[in-house]
Formats: structure tokens, C-alpha cells, sequence
């Protein structure tokens, strides 16, 4: 899905990165998504009239691909009851994408794959109509120069790749069998006189909590339409209707300490998907979670058992699988010019122990709901035309499978239908749909914190942890995660952050549990899960979108990929919790004119 970057905050045409930069805004416009086939066709044939680059005296194209993002976006915020601004933008953004060479070797994988030099055409912007002729004639100049580009990346490629020693040799590309699917269009409507009147409502919930030093409730509705042809034969058209509300707030402690809750809720339901009541007392809990963690006292150091409660174990194997389960390809890079690129924690591990033997984990875009509840990362097929199946990712504990795209990896050479995101280099990004996370031995939640007090009492520690919300996506400034991962460095936890705590509680002896604040974990990753002593019976629904950011930052990135984890509570043996050491900042000189008013 793509989606507006901050597009309800920031209010302005979100940017794709890209030199295919396409937006057209148009307030007040109709959605024109084509249910006549008219894009379809005008992509078909453009594909057929492009097979005249088979008689250029230069590297032949071996695929083609278009792509097409149709889309229409209505953000609204709000703050204590007021409207702060609201945007609507209509546009289309396409992909193109020539390969030249080979399956086996071509121009992507590269650091300079996509970026050409020399003449260009001035391809303006995408219409945002159905005009045949416009759309084949901005068909016909992309690919052009795309072609153009994708044939300097080669011919740079095979320089690079002169001056280097090459391991053993790994296909660029996958081959993948032609799809034809078309979904129906969906017939929601974007009711804006409703949902700016729901944003005021909610958010004037704050004006009763005067400790919340800032607030705001933000509404996307995106209604998109994805149309995909490719050369190879695939023809696809699918659609979805994206409903979001994301609260923010935060508030500060006695000694300046900023303390922060969030919340965003999803609906793949324009007309069911919001309850105002329901929105209410959610934003009424996140107030309340702000002024007591402002209240809290400050965590000390800690380690040993802690319990993750309800949604913040679905967040933990979220950050922990999710974005591990993905594995990257080191591009070709000049020589002499070194450069690091992410990896997974997990490459290599395949048929390794990552869970105890009693959890499975299957990844499955199939499953539509769960129990009652609609799964928000449902879908057929993914960025590059591939129908993605239920895929056994954890058997008895053991790691079988990867998220994999139609870029092949050492030991991969075959997508199964896992690319989510735009990624770099001429690749896609795999990413999860619908995470089930499963224990056959689930005992009832409340004996989790039976086991931990145990375990703390035969150790003689004063107190174990329970955690029952991460800040995951992460709605923290850029700063403030700098300053993590900062910080992680320092102590040698790694480059890979892992979100704080929102609530998080010493548990006594007695059962008795107290709110801290302060706290942040070190040394968090994917072998942790492999001291999971206990998991609970109980079933976590934890949606989400997923941006490629770290932490999955709230309204980050330009396209984002909807996703669910469905997973127990679980008890973690051996983890590690440390003090914050941020610079505390000072409290307003003047109190909040909330507090004066009463």
C-alpha cells in the first residue's frame, strides 16, 4: 500500500524516492480507478510494441515490467477537540522496470543499478485519467529511458566485477510462472465530513488529562489500486481499502523524563471500521498510561525472567522474526570503495533451533480472519506478480524457511511470493503477512507470572518484570532513536534496535506490581527467543504496517505493507534491562494553562 509520509501531519504530496517522481494532486477529485481495463490494456500493449528493443545494436531487455500504484488519500489531525489541518490527494505512481542480460546476470544487484546518465525525457507526471493514448505514450518514454539506464548499469556491473574475485555464482533474477488475477475494486467511499468529526471528538479526550503534555489523533484513509503487467505474461489488478487512526501522546516526570504512549488501530473496512466509543475509550487508556508512567518511579538495572503480556509479545516477535526472517544480498559495489549493508540475524541458521521444541510459526497471507477477527495482512499476490501460499517458517523450533522474493540468495533460488516493500538495488524487500505464532504446551496467562515469581524466588531476586506494551511501531522522534541506537552501540547490543518499553512493571514476591519508567533492553535479538521457558494459552492479534524503517516508525517511508502477528504471551529467561542515560530536559517555567483552568 502506498501510503502518504506523515500525509495527515505533515500535510504535503508524499515524495517517491525514486526518478519516476509522479504525483498529481487533485482535491475534491473522484476516485477513477479503471474497472473498464483500460490501464491494463494500454500496459499490455506497450509491452508488445516495447519488443522493438530486440533490434537495437545494444544489450537486449530479457524483462519488462510496469507497475501502477492508483491511489487516493484523505488524512485529518487533531488536537484537544481542534482540527490542526487535513489533506486529500489524488495520484499515480508507477514503477517501470527493464532488466537487460540474462536470468543468470543483469543490470541489478548493483550500487548503481537504476542510475543512468545522459539525455533524458521530460515524461511530466502520470495522468491520473484513463486517456489510452496519454498512458501508452508515457509508457513508451519510461521505458525508454529506463532502458537506457538499465544498460549503463550493466556495461558498469561488468567493469566492477573485472577488478574483483567473485564467490560462487547466484542468478539475479528468479523465474516465475504467469499470474492473472483481478480482484473487485472496493466500493468504499471516503466519508470526510465523518472522520474529520471523529478525529475532533476523540482528541478532545486529552483536554480532560492537563499532565499529557502533547496529544494528537491523526486519520488515513487510503483507497488503492494496484495494476501489474509483466512480460513474462502476468497480469494482475488488486485493491484494497486502508482505514488508520494513530494517537500519540506524551507527557513529563517530576525530574524532566519525557514519557509516551501510542496507538494505532487498522480496518480494511471504510464502513465498519471505526467505532467512536470504542476509539474513545482507547485514546481515554493512552492518556491514562501517560500520566502514570509520568508518575512511575525510575527502573533500576535488571536481569533475568520477564513476562511478555498480551500485545507486547505479539511486538516482540514482530521486530524479532519479522524483519530477521527477510534475507538480503550484498550488492556489487566498486572496488576500493567499502560499504556495509543490513544482514539478517538469522542468515546461515537455516534448520538451527530458534524456539523451543514445543513452537511452530507459519507465515499465511491465505488466512483472511482469525477467531472473529479480520487479518490485516491478507493478500494474493505481491510486488512482483507471485501468489503467495502458507509457508512453515518454524517446525518444532527449528528454522525451515525464509521469506523469499524473486531475488535469489545463497541456498534460495525461488521466490515464494514474499515481496512486500520497494527495496534497493532493482530488488524487492520480503516481509511477513499474517505471522501465526503457535505453542502446543500454552498454559493460562496468570501462571506465566506464577513461573516468573518462582524463578525469581529461587534465585533470590527481589522482583521479576512483566512487560504488556512496546513502543513498536515506534512513535518516538528521529532523534530520540538515534540516540538508542547510540546508546546500543555503546554497550555492544548491536546496530539493531529493539523499541522500549511503554508498560512495563516490577512484580514482588506477594504478586504486587509497580509501574516503572526509565528503562531500556540490551542485547535483545533473535537468539532470545531460544529461552522462552513457558508461553501462554491465550491468542494476541497485533496489527501493524510495516515501512522497512527501523522499528516501523509511525508515518514513516512512502509505501507500507499491512501486516498481523498472532502470537501468546510468553515467559523470556535471561534478558537484560538498563537505565536510560539520556539527558533529562528541564520542565516548562510555567505550568500547562489546563492546570490553571481548574
Amino acid at each position: 500500500m502506498r501510503i502518504g509520509r506523515e500525509a495527515a501531519s505533515r500535510f504535503r504530496a508524499t515524495r517517491v524516492s525514486n526518478w519516476l517522481t509522479i504525483f498529481a494532486l487533485a482535491c475534491g477529485s473522484v476516485f477513477a480507478a479503471d474497472s473498464s481495463g483500460v490501464v491494463l490494456k494500454a500496459m499490455r500493449d506497450e509491452l508488445q510494441h516495447a519488443r522493438a528493443l530486440d533490434s537495437v545494436n545494444l544489450e537486449k531487455p530479457y524483462f519488462i515490467s510496469y507497475t501502477l500504484e492508483d491511489a487516493e488519500i484523505f488524512g485529518a489531525v487533531a488536537s484537544l477537540g481542534g482540527l490542526l489541518g487535513s489533506t486529500e490527494t489524488r495520484f499515480r505512481a508507477p514503477h517501470i522496470q527493464v532488466r537487460v542480460g540474462d536470468y543468470q546476470f543483469d543490470n541489478t544487484n548493483y550500487v548503481g543499478s537504476g542510475v543512468g546518465s545522459g539525455s533524458r525525457y521530460d515524461i511530466e507526471r502520470f495522468p491520473i485519467e484513463n486517456p489510452y493514448a496519454v498512458l501508452r505514450r508515457y509508457l513508451w518514454l519510461a521505458t525508454d529511458q529506463t532502458y537506457k539506464a538499465a544498460v549503463e548499469s550493466l556495461a558498469r556491473k561488468s567493469a566492477a566485477l573485472k577488478n574483483m574475485s567473485t564467490p560462487e555464482s547466484i542468478p539475479d533474477f528468479a523465474r516465475a510462472a504467469p499470474v492473472h488475477v483481478k480482484e473487485d475494486i472496493p466500493s468504499g467511499k471516503l466519508d470526510r465530513a465523518a472522520w474529520l468529526a471523529l478525529v475532533r471528538s476523540v482528541s478532545a479526550v486529552f483536554a480532560e488529562f492537563p499532565q499529557v503534555l502533547s496529544s494528537n489523533v491523526e486519520l488515513q484513509a487510503v483507497k488503492n489500486v494496484r495494476y501489474l503487467e509483466n512480460s513474462e505474461g502476468t497480469e494482475v489488478r488488486t485493491a484494497e481499502d486502508v482505514l488508520s487512526v494513530r494517537v500519540r501522546a506524551i507527557g513529563q516526570a517530576s525530574d524532566g523524563m519525557h514519557v509516551r504512549d501510542a496507538l494505532a488501530i487498522h480496518s480494511l473496512d471504510f464502513a465498519r471500521g471505526l467505532n467512536e466509543a470504542e476509539l474513545g475509550r482507547e485514546v481515554r487508556q493512552v492518556a491514562e498510561n501517560v500520566v502514570a508512567s509520568s508518575r512511575a518511579p525510575l527502573g533500576d538495572t535488571y536481569n533475568g525472567p520477564i513476562v511478555f503480556e498480551g500485545a507486547a509479545a505479539a511486538q516482540l516477535f514482530a521486530q524479532l522474526l519479522g524483519r530477521n526472517l527477510a534475507l538480503t544480498r550484498r550488492p556489487v559495489t566498486e572496488p576500493g570503495r567499502p560499504s556495509s549493508f543490513p544482514t539478517s540475524e538469522l542468515e546461515g541458521r537455516k534448520e538451527a533451533r530458534i524456539l523451543p521444541d514445543w513452537m511452530d510459526v507459519v507465515d499465511d497471507p491465505a488466512q483472511k480472519e482469525w477467531r472473529g477477527h479480520r487479518l490485516f495482512g491478507t493478500y494474493r499476490v505481491d510486488l512482483e506478480g507471485v501468489v503467495a501460499q502458507p509457508l512453515t517458517i518454524v517446525d518444532k523450533g527449528i528454522l525451515k524457511n525464509f521469506l523469499l522474493t524473486r531475488q535469489p540468495v545463497k541456498g534460495f533460488t525461488a521466490s515464494n511470493g514474499r515481496a512486500r516493500l520497494p527495496g534497493s538495488f532493482g530488488a524487492s524487500t520480503a516481509g511477513i503477512s499474517n505471522l501465526f505464532v503457535r505453542a502446543e504446551k500454552g498454559v493460562p496467562v496468570s501462571d506465566l507470572k506464577k513461573q516468573l515469581i518462582e524463578i525469581c524466588k529461587a534465585r533470590n531476586q527481589p522482583y521479576g518484570m512483566i512487560v504488556r506494551k512496546l513502543d513498536f511501531p515506534s512513535s518516538a522522534a528521529i532523534d530520540e532513536l538515534r540516540r538508542l541506537m547510540a546508546a546500543n552501540a555503546r554497550d555492544g547490543s548491536g546496530s539493531h534496535p529493539f523499541s522500549l518499553p511503554v508498560l512495563m512493571y516490577k512484580v514482588y514476591p506477594d504478586g504486587s506490581e509497580e509501574l516503572i519508567r526509565g528503562v531500556r533492553f540490551r542485547d535483545i535479538n533473535v537468539r532470545s527467543l531460544r529461552d522462552i521457558l513457558a508461553a501462554g494459552n491465550d491468542t494476541n492479534i497485533f496489527d501493524y504496517l510495516d515501512n522497512g524503517a527501523p522499528l516501523a516508525v509511525m508515518g514513516a517511508g512512502t509505501y507500507a505493507a499491512e501486516t498481523s502477528v498472532i502470537a501468546p504471551s510468553v515467559l523470556v529467561d535471561d534478558l537484560e534491562v538498563r537505565k536510560l542515560d539520556d539527558e533529562l530536559p528541564k520542565l516548562p517555567v510555567v505550568p500547562s494553562p489546563l492546570l490553571a483552568d481548574r
